[in-house]
This record gives structure tokens, C-alpha cells and sequence, in this order.
């Protein structure tokens, strides 16, 4: 069968079982766009080529399948470099096509050219500059595969404008030949029992539970684990819903915007179980003061996460799902020969500080709206297995700690690059992913004002997303920093209560606006947001 390269890249996607696409069309893409009529892809139109990656993401996040985007060279290109970013940081597989000026005028700087693939050589786990029609199967193939296998992430096509026309002969490869890349699943037999010894002798451990729980589809061989062993278990920002809130065993989110319970238990344990978590500097802090006392057991699919920041005393590279199986394994055969430590006093103690220290704030019934009782009211009028999504800042930190997260991938947000702008694009993506659920997106004035106008896209596609904007008026962990490091001398933070009109502009958007300015404005807000099903 002959095939243009532009159908053969359309059919490629096909092949991988792409469903839904986000992209933006242009000139140097616009031969791919052709096919596209007749595909069985759904392509979503958006306003911003940034909006297009983090659909993506959102996708991702929350189908744990690959997000795909497609944008044409040069501005859209470097558009979605923060996407990709984004995705490289937080490890989300998507796959980006780009289109490229013709392979013959690489170089001669033409029309909208940009040297995509240098670009984003450091962000994406691999890239391909297509040369020969004849090769597109495999490569979209090959990127499938790279984007969704070992420690995922984000890949690049880049498509050149010429290579869509000639025609090849079409074919499907059985698999993929990547002799340079084998990532290592299994885990080293050897370095299991060493955990299971280092479990076996601890007093007071800690599970240090990250988002590669998530990415590996470990979370019920974590909580047999947690239960298994009765250790208590700490999940980071990316790791939040990969063991239930409500947990006896659950003491949340560690690190800078941490409670109180997770910090210290994390600084006084003997030893850490870190379990697809990578030693952030939020989490850590002074990393020579972080956990003094503790053994360090690290399982991670990407060896160079291993002593990148603390040197374990037990390394194991491979999948989280598969190692913690081999370890409970172990740790049970060693149950059956001998006693664990008494951990009674550490048990007690972590009670005692879960009393003592809660998280809490003060909702006077007369006083300013407190984000934090906008957040408990949506957490309690939305359905167990909502999925929120946040942009970035203080309202980002609020939901991670006041939401009780029971199911995984039910929390989105932007992790390691921060990326203000992300919750309205990655809640479309969301729920375009999983239309029957719901999805409430928590949004910061600062944050909304990024990429509000993909609510246009979700309008003109019938994508019923709920926006809930925490509006103070500020950029407000700009804010708060300021605060605390420069003696509140306020630069450039301040926005404006007034300007714009959050509820004139949802409406000029196609989108219902409504607005809570007192305690007893916010629950009938919510009630009617969640009564609306057919618009955001």
C-alpha cells in the first residue's frame, strides 16, 4: 500500500492507538492536517500551542497513557518547549510531532525555522528529525515505546515539510530494535534481601512514597507493603493519592509545604524506604541536615536518580511494582523466622505529634474568605474519586494538603518546573481522558491569567471542566517569600481584586461564571458548578 508521509505519520498514530490529539495548525504542518479529516483521531483545536502540551500531560496523568500534541515549526515549536519541560521534570510520557521547514531549507534560515531538535535535546528522553518518508512508522514506533517504558517522559517528532508528500510503501514494524536503550526492570536479587535485612532491624522507619508509585502502577503492592510491615508511609506532591489519605498509616505530604507529622517523622526515622521518589530539594531541604539519623533503601527505574542527592545504603534500580513485590517476598519469609522490632514507642510517638500538630486555620464567619475552607468545602461536596488538578503557588499547596486524596491519579499538578498557567489546559486534558469523571481544576488569579483562553477550547469542544480560582489579588507565594526573606518589601506582586472580572470573562468565554465573596456564598457556588454538566 502507498502511503504520503502525511498519511503514513496519520496512520502511525493510528497504529499506537492514539485516540485524541491536541494541536494547532500552521504552515509548516499544514500537509499532515490534511489526513487528519479522515482519521479516526479526535483532534482538539486549541488556542495556545503551550495549552496543546499540557492537554497532553493532563491526559497522561490522569489515563497513564501517552498525551500526544501536534504543532507546526518555529513560535509553535518553542511554544510547547515549556510543556515538554514540564513533562521531563514530572516524568509524563507524551509524544510531540512538530513540523519543520522543508529538509532541504534546514539551515538557510526560512520561514518560521527553528532548530527544534537542539532545543529540546535536554528536555525530551529522545527526539527524531525525520529524513525519509520511509522511516516514519518506525520512528513513531520507536517513540511510543521510549516515551512510555523505563522512568516515562516526553518525546519529539520533527516533522519536515517536505518529507509529507513523497510516498512510501507502507508497513507496521513488529518492534523496536534501541540497542543503546534497555532499562532495567527487574531489580538486583541481592539488594532486595539487603532491604528486607535493613526493614527487619528498623525502629523507627519511614516509607518515603513518590510519584513513580504512580508511573509504575505500584500503589496496592505499596499499601500491602505498608501493611505488611505497619510502617508508615509519607507521599510527595507528585506522589499524592498513591496511598489513601485515610490510611491509619498515611502521614501525607512531606518536604517544604509539608505537615508537621511528615517532616519530623522523616527527620527522626532510622531509616527511609524512598520508593520512586528522588530526593527533591523541596522535600529535603539543607541535604546535609536532611533525615541525619537515617539508612537510606532507594528504588528507582533511572540509575542516575540513585546517590544523586543521598547516597543509599541499599541502591536498587528497576520498577517500583516489581521490586516492592520481591521485597514483601522477602520480608515475609523473614517474618516467619523471626521478630520485628517493637515499634510500639514510634508508633505512639507519631500519634502523639498527628494529634498535636494538625494542619489548621481560623474561617471566621465575618471575616475574609480563607482558601483553605474553599477547599474542605469542595473536597466535601465532590465525588470521592474527583480529580483535581492545580496550577502553581500557594493554592497548589493548599489543595495538596487539604484534600484527602483516597484513589490514585486523582491529583494533577505541575511538580518539579512549577509551571504557572498549567491547571486550565491539564484539566481539559483530564477530563477529555476521562469524561465521566469529574473534574475540578484549583486555580490561582496569577496562574488562570496565563492560559484562561483554552476555556474557549473546552467550550467549543464540549469539555464540561470546573474552574475554581482562589483569587487574593496577588501572586501570592511570590508574596509570601517576600515576606519572609525580604522584610516585606513588595515587588511587583500585587494584581488587582477587581481587574479582570473573573465572571464576565467566563462568560465571554462560553463558560457559566459565578462568584463566593463570604463563608456562606461558597457551598451553593459549588453545588451549582457541580449541577452543570454541558459547559465549563
Amino acid at each position: 500500500m502507498k502511503l504520503t508521509g502525511a498519511q503514513a505519520l496519520i496512520k502511525s498514530l493510528e497504529m499506537e492507538g492514539v485516540e485524541v490529539m491536541f494541536g494547532l495548525p500552521g504552515g509548516a504542518i499544514l500537509p499532515v492536517y490534511d489526513p487528519l479529516i479522515d482519521s479516526s483521531i479526535r483532534h482538539i483545536l486549541v488556542r495556545h500551542e503551550q495549552g496543546a502540551g499540557h492537554m497532553a500531560e493532563g491526559y497522561a496523568q490522569a489515563t497513564g497513557r501517552p498525551g500526544v500534541a501536534m504543532v507546526t515549526s518555529g513560535p509553535a515549536a518553542t511554544n510547547i518547549v515549556t510543556p515538554l519541560c514540564d513533562a521531563y521534570m514530572d516524568s509524563v510520557p507524551i509524544v510531540v510531532v512538530t513540523g519543520q521547514v522543508p529538509y532541504s531549507a534546514i539551515g538557510s534560515d526560512a520561514f518560521q525555522e527553528c532548530d527544534t531538535t537542539g532545543i529540546t535535546m535536554p528536555i525530551t528522553k529522545h527526539n527524531w528529525l525525520i529524513t525519509d518518508a520511509a522511516d516514519i512508522p518506525t520512528v513513531i514506533r520507536e517513540a511510543f515505546h521510549v516515551a512510555t517504558t523505563g522512568r516515562p517522559g516526553p518525546v519529539l517528532v520533527d516533522f519536515p515539510k517536505d518529507i509529507a508528500n513523497p510516498t512510501m510503501d507502507w508497513h507496521w514494524p513488529d518492534g523496536v530494535d534501541l540497542p543503546g536503550y534497555k532499562p532495567n526492570t527487574k531489580g538486583h536479587s541481592g539488594m532486595i534481601k539487603e532491604a528486607a535485612k535493613l526493614i527487619a532491624a528498623a525502629e523507627r522507619p519511614v516509607i518515603y512514597a513518590g510519584g513513580g508509585i504512580l508511573k509504575a502502577g505500584a500503589w496496592q503492592a505499596l499499601r500491602e507493603l505498608a501493611e505488611l510491615t505497619g510502617i508508615h508511609v509519607v507521599t510527595t506532591l507528585m506522589g499524592r493519592g498513591c496511598f489513601p489519605d485515610d490510611h491509619p498509616l498515611c502521614l501525607g505530604m512531606p518536604g517544604m509545604h509539608g505537615n508537621f507529622t511528615a517532616v519530623t517523622a522523616m527527620q527522626q526515622a532510622d531509616l527511609l524506604i524512598a520508593l520512586g521518589s528522588r530526593f527533591d530539594d523541596r522535600v529535603t531541604g539543607k541535604v546535609s541536615a536532611f533525615a541525619p539519623h537515617a539508612k537510606v533503601i532507594h528504588v528507582d527505574i533511572d540509575p542516575a536518580e540513585l546517590g544523586k542527592v543521598r547516597r543509599p545504603e541499599v541502591p536498587i534500580v528497576g520498577d517500583c511494582k516489581f521490586v516492592i513485590e520481591e521485597i514483601i517476598k522477602v520480608v515475609k519469609a523473614d517474618m516467619a523466622k523471626r521478630e520485628m522490632p517493637d515499634r510500639k514507642p514510634w508508633d505512639d510517638q507519631i500519634s502523639a505529634w498527628k494529634r498535636d500538630f494538625p494542619l489548621r486555620y481560623n474561617q471566621p464567619d465575618d471575616g475574609p474568605l480563607k482558601p483553605q475552607f474553599c477547599i474542605e468545602q469542595l473536597r466535601d461536596n465532590t465525588p470521592e474519586d474527583t480529580i483535581v488538578v492545580s496550577g502553581v503557588g500557594q493554592h497548589q499547596m493548599w489543595a495538596s494538603q487539604f484534600w484527602k486524596f483516597r484513589h490514585p491519579r486523582t491529583w494533577i499538578n505541575s511538580g518539579g518546573l512549577g509551571t504557572m498557567g498549567y491547571a486550565v489546559p491539564a484539566a481539559i486534558g483530564a477530563k477529555t481522558g476521562m469524561p465521566n469523571r469529574t473534574v475540578w481544576a484549583i486555580d490561582g488569579d496569577g496562574c488562570f491569567q496565563m492560559t484562561a483562553q483554552e476555556l474557549v477550547t473546552a467550550t467549543a469542544e464540549r469539555i464540561p471542566v470546573k474552574i475554581a480560582i482562589l483569587n487574593n489579588a496577588y501572586l501570592g507565594m511570590v508574596r509570601q517569600w517576600q515576606e519572609l526573606f525580604y522584610e516585606e518589601r513588595y515587588s511587583e506582586v500585587y494584581l488587582s481584586p477587581d481587574l479582570p472580572d473573573y465572571v464576565k470573562w467566563a462568560e465571554a468565554m462560553g463558560c457559566v461564571g459565578l462568584r463566593a465573596e463570604t463563608p456562606e456564598d461558597v457551598l451553593p457556588v459549588i453545588e451549582k458548578a457541580n449541577e452543570i454538566d454541558d459547559r465549563p
